[in-house]
């Protein structure tokens, strides 16, 4: 029997293409998939497109942006968590979050509130004796403030900083959290966009970092993103600047 058969992952957000991904391969791994976003349709014809065994996965609703339904949706989960994954995400350009507060605001609300509002309540239910991993998708966008991002940047900054506390916080009850901090990947968030093809990663890639995680507290998918990782945190800020 596989050893993760009566496990369970929590994916909030789960409507991303690195998500869908993550639901594949959770369950190929045995675990059981609450899987949950906005758009329960587009799950449940991912399902049914990629012949998904329904008695592994349910779909509920949840919207990060709506503080004041996260303590009711916990409650009311089937099952608590043995891992909950928070991949829900938003990006408007940095010239539009400039000019207008509300795409900023979004940013904001779904990269970063909406994911300590909901982290938090999963977190602090010390009757979950089931919890043992929680992970967050963070971007190199916050390593370092650049002009052309930051704002989005000062979103993924600020979780990559909360979960790193959630992870001292968490250590005592020996749950263990990984910030995935990720490089550009071919998904619908990144169309548009004039992007280095040698630089951008499929999502099932992605997604193996995730499932896989072990106790290392940033995971770098990638060896390239890695050495710009690296390159990031050590340059100094008068090389920062000259960046675009």
């Amino acid at each position: 029997m596989n050893q993760n058969t009566n496990k369970t992952v929590l994916i909030l957000g789960a409507n991303s293409d690195v998500a869908k991904q993550c639901i594949i391969q959770y369950i190929e791994k045995g675990f059981s998939v609450i899987a949950a976003s906005r758009n329960t349709k587009s799950l449940e014809d991912f399902i049914t497109r990629n012949n998904i065994n329904s008695s592994k996965i349910t779909v509920l609703y949840f919207d990060a942006a709506d503080f004041d339904s996260h303590q009711k949706f916990y409650d009311e989960l089937p099952v608590k968590p043995h891992i909950a994954v928070y991949a829900a995400g938003f990006l408007v350009d940095n010239e539009k979050a400039l000019r207008d507060f509300k795409g900023a605001q979004q940013m904001m609300i779904t990269n970063y509130m909406g994911a300590v509002s909901i982290l938090n309540i999963i977190a602090m239910d010390e009757h979950n004796k089931n919890l043992e991993r929680m992970i967050g998708l963070s971007s190199l966008s916050g390593v370092r403030g650049r002009k052309s991002n930051f704002v989005y940047g000062s979103t993924k900054a600020a979780f990559t900083q909360y979960l790193a506390g959630l992870r001292q916080e968490l250590a005592s009850r020996k749950i263990t959290v990984n910030v995935l901090v990720i490089g550009y990947i071919r998904t619908k968030i990144n169309e548009g966009l004039e992007l280095n093809e040698s630089l951008i990663m499929e999502p099932d890639y992605v997604a193996r970092f995730i499932v896989n995680a072990k106790n290392s507290f940033s995971i770098v998918p990638n060896f390239k993103w890695k050495i710009i990782y690296y390159i990031l945190k050590a340059l100094p800020e008068s090389l920062v600047a000259k960046l675009p």
